[in-house]
């Protein structure tokens, strides 16, 4: 029974925090777009329409907004009752207990740490892609992972990603200087690729040729491929675009009225992205045939298919997938230590990572190690590779979240909820259903690792967190 024991709620509320609170909910709203919009529009929106659903791409975006939606509500009423960074592993260890909030914490790290190597990866294609276009040619061997997975892995004969392992170290070090002056910047980018995504939305949307959409769901080719097996494998796939607001409570700590701004910051983000994406992905599909949208900067692919009437674009669009797709790489990055933070207060990692920078007040030790091994992710695995990862990882967090909101309403109803989750147990229970269906639909390659990482997570907890527990002492 020790393995289900589960920390009080009340002390969640009026915790001191070493961190400093300087964020309010149109900061939180804008890191979750900052996180959201970005990965899911130029990176992997063109490889899971090629791949796994054809045009239908819009309807794979579709079901991950109700899953998101569903999860998201679940989300808000435990930001707004456990005001803690953490995230679901926070919520997990007062709810189901502490063996579960372990699997989820330790699921988060490769949430987050994978996801920010696999948007390096993309950003690093963009960068290379605009430097071409103005007479620069990065040598591919350092634009490139050097392993590559399809029906086994092999060797590319590239050296290393040398742009994504920089721009995941530059992010690093902006994050330990500061909280306010991180979410600054990201509040500069989000204005610019916003602004960059309705010009391609509104520019490219008369060079639409509706034959692009037929057949809407190309016929089944395999399981996962086309059809509506397809249609959900595109889901799963593209699913960890949406993990923006999942990133807005690990930053609980840092805002100024948690309990009010986490709610605005977590469902703001995501109604304002989904929009974004569905628009995206129509335009996208239906420009170009989905068939030749598996490439790594689909968005600019697109404008150059166009030709010369929307040339001008081009550029904008690719400044606006680099500094947008930077964005996300730093709001993942701004999770994930806080995540090592919560769960070595709780006793559960070593005390070392509870360490807090005296003057910049920011976890800058599990900032740094975020850093380093995201980076050398980031050089050396390729991006399909790395999303699938993060996509079941987020599934599996999402599940977590809609049980644990079900569980502490039957068990502890008395406690105020300033925003409670609408037709519980109906929504909780069609999110787990929707994320737990996008698992499914993943390849098993991807199990296979899952189970892996959750193996050696399970070592880790079993030889030091459950003895250094802090409910244990």
């Amino acid at each position: 029974m020790d393995l289900l024991r589960v920390k009080p709620v009340e002390p969640a509320t009026t915790e001191e925090s070493p961190l400093r609170r300087e964020l309010g909910g149109l900061q939180l709203t804008l890191l979750g777009i900052g996180c959201i919009v970005g990965t899911g529009i130029f990176v992997i929106t063109g490889t899971a329409a090629a791949e796994h659903a054809g045009p239908a791409i819009v309807l794979s975006f579709i079901i991950s907004a109700l899953g998101c939606l569903c999860a998201g509500f679940c989300y808000a009423e435990l930001a707004s009752m456990i005001p803690l960074c953490g995230s679901a592993y926070t919520y997990a260890y007062s709810t189901i207990g502490e063996i579960f909030a372990w699997i989820i914490g330790w699921d988060l790290i490769l949430e987050y740490l994978v996801g920010s190597a696999t948007v390096a990866v993309g950003w690093s294609a963009y960068v290379v892609s605009f430097l071409s276009g103005i007479g620069i040619h990065f040598p591919a061997a350092l634009a490139n992972a050097p392993f590559v997975f399809k029906d086994g892995w092999a060797v590319s004969g590239a050296i290393i990603n040398l742009p994504a392992v920089l721009i995941v170290l530059a992010v690093t070090v902006l994050l330990i200087l500061g909280i306010r002056e991180s979410s600054g910047v990201n509040a500069i980018i989000v204005a610019i690729k916003v602004a960059i995504i309705i010009l391609f939305i509104a520019f490219c949307f008369p060079y639409v040729h509706p034959a692009n959409w037929v057949p809407f769901i190309p016929p089944s080719t395999g399981f996962g491929q086309f059809g509506w097996t397809g249609i959900m494998a595109g889901a799963g796939v593209i699913f960890y675009a949406y993990i923006g607001f999942d990133a807005v409570t690990t930053a609980a700590q840092e805002t100024k009225k948690p309990q009010r701004d986490l709610p605005i910051g977590i469902l703001g983000s995501l109604l304002i992205c989904t929009i974004l994406y569905v628009l995206v992905s129509l335009v996208l599909t239906g420009v170009v045939n989905y068939k030749q949208l598996d490439v790594a900067a689909p968005v600019a692919y697109a404008i150059q298919q166009v030709g010369a009437s929307v040339a001008w674009l081009r550029p904008l669009v690719e400044l606006g997938a680099i500094a947008g797709i930077t964005s996300v790489i730093l709001v993942l990055l701004l999770g994930q230590p806080r995540i090592f933070y919560r769960m070595a207060v709780d006793g559960l990692l070593p005390k070392v990572f509870t360490k807090v920078h005296p003057s910049f007040k920011t976890p800058h030790v599990t900032t740094a190690v975020t850093g380093i091994l995201s980076a050398t992710l980031a050089g050396l695995f390729p991006i399909g590779v790395l999303s699938e990862l993060v996509s079941i990882g987020t599934l599996l967090a999402f599940v977590i979240v809609c049980i644990s909101v079900m569980v502490l309403r039957a068990t502890r109803p008395e406690i105020p909820r300033l925003f409670r989750t609408p037709l519980v147990p109906f929504v909780p229970i069609v999110g787990v259903i929707l994320c737990f269906a996008q698992m499914v639909f993943l390849p098993p390659n991807t199990w296979i690792r899952l189970v892996i990482w959750l193996v050696i997570g399970l070592a880790i907890y079993f030889g030091y967190g459950y003895k250094k527990s802090r409910l244990n002492a």
